[in-house]
């Protein structure tokens, strides 16, 4: 008799073990993390008026700098242990799916339509309540999930 292995190519192949973070969990991380972005922004402005003669700084590659900086905040966060600092704070992660750290991709992906979800009034991550899964519009597109994190677990 041969044991068949799960799929785990497949966006949903295994049951999640762990719960899904509730709105409020998430909305407070976002919260903490937002402050931290704020604080990134602000010194990646001082630092280019500063190269700039302390002339305002603005168009398209100060903003796409802005955008790396950001990104790479959270990618750098989901893609090795797959918390920021405000999901460490609230004790939640993100995951793929099945538990499995994200990819870079995948990183990218939640966080562009992370602004999606924001973006349409809140309807994106309102969705967990609706949700079978408790999942955001980004952690659908991106075939990712934020959970709780189990007492006694790191």
């Amino acid at each position: 008799m041969e044991i068949m292995q799960p799929n785990l190519s497949q966006p949903y192949p295994v049951k999640a073990i762990k719960p899904s973070a509730n709105l409020i969990l998430r909305v407070a991380a976002i919260v903490y993390d937002v402050l931290i972005v704020l604080g990134l922004g602000f010194a990646v402005a001082l630092i280019a008026t500063g190269i700039n003669g302390m002339e305002e700084v603005n168009g398209p590659i100060f903003q796409s700098l802005l955008f790396i900086v950001i990104f790479t905040f959270f990618a750098k966060f989901w893609t090795s242990g797959g918390q920021t600092a405000g999901m460490k704070a609230w004790k939640i992660r993100a995951e793929t799916i099945d538990g499995r750290a994200i990819s870079l991709q995948q990183a990218l992906i939640r966080f562009l339509f992370a602004f999606l979800s924001a973006g349409c009034f809140g309807l994106g991550y309102l969705w967990v309540l609706i949700d079978k899964e408790q999942l955001t519009w980004h952690e659908r597109l991106s075939n990712t999930r934020t959970t709780v994190i189990p007492k006694g677990k790191k």
